[in-house]
């Protein structure tokens, strides 16, 4: 099992509003490319950044599934979240693996 990891600092002036696009339009959008299992979204503590911090996890089984989404589909669903929320937010991505 893997597990493909988005860390994001969202700004304080637009934190709600990316919050409630993430979970009512985002993460949909990335589940519906078929290339996941499950996600979660969880919130950083105790981040000495300013704005919030999140963690947005999405399960997958093979490499090929993630090789998928970032062929076909991770640039549109990028190229979205930038259009709407531009220089408020920074992100970095990250593989993992399960270890059992």
């Amino acid at each position: 099992m893997y597990i493909y990891n988005v860390t994001l600092n969202v700004a304080s002036d637009v934190h709600e509003q990316w919050l409630d696009w993430m979970k009512k339009k985002h993460i949909p959008d990335v589940m519906k490319t078929g290339c996941f299992l499950e996600n979660r979204i969880l919130k950083v503590l105790y981040v000495e950044d300013e704005g919030h911090t999140y963690s947005v996890q999405y399960s997958f089984s093979e490499m090929s599934d993630i090789e998928r989404y970032q062929r076909e589909f991770a640039q549109a669903l990028q190229a979205e979240h930038k259009a709407l929320f531009g220089e408020k937010y920074a992100a970095f991505r990250t593989l993992l693996q399960v270890v059992d």
